[in-house]
């Protein structure tokens, strides 16, 4: 294979780091399909013309062992090499793989615009404690804080008189008259 603007050891790394991404047990060696698949989208390999997130996954399945469900690096670049004619058309296959790994060399996985945190003044007004009301306003002290156990329970009293009882803590004194 020609060295020429591109090194495999950078491809290596941004391998290892789409390999690993979201998988906490991943040890960066071996990549799963849909890291591959991210990969490619990261990458802009898949361009949705030439190649499609379907060919990729096909790619994939072939390149992999039978019963296995991850692909080495080894097996990675045979798979880039499969790809990088039809991603590049009209271009040698050494040019089309140069040409794919600049495209992957740097690049990380991007965690951009993957969850959308939604701000809506519905929201805003569901979850301001200062309009509560009732039992509800109870569980919050002035700041908004919640009070946590304090506030949502009943606690129990253990002074042995009965809850609505206006005379409690005054047995000693009416035994010490006696």
């Amino acid at each position: 294979m020609a060295e020429g603007t591109v090194s495999v050891a950078e491809v290596e790394t941004a391998f290892q780091k789409f390999a690993v991404h979201g998988d906490s047990k991943a040890t960066g060696k071996e990549m799963n399909g849909k890291n591959f698949v991210k990969l490619c989208k990261d990458c802009k390999i898949i361009d949705g013309k030439n190649v499609t997130t379907t060919d990729v996954d096909i790619v994939f399945s072939k390149n992999k062992a039978k019963s296995a469900r991850v692909i080495t690096f080894e097996q990675f670049n045979q798979a880039l090499t499969e790809l990088a004619p039809k991603r590049f058309k009209g271009k040698s296959k050494e040019e089309s793989l140069q040409q794919l790994y600049s495209l992957i060399v740097g690049k990380e996985p991007a965690n951009i615009g993957v969850t959308k945190v939604a701000k809506a003044a519905a929201v805003d007004r569901l979850t301001d404690t200062t309009k509560y009301t009732g039992a509800h306003k109870e569980r919050f002290d002035e700041s908004g804080k919640g009070k946590g156990k304090v506030g949502r329970a009943d606690l129990p009293d253990d002074s042995g008189y009965v809850g609505a009882y206006k005379g409690s803590g005054s047995y000693d004194e009416k035994v010490k008259d006696a």
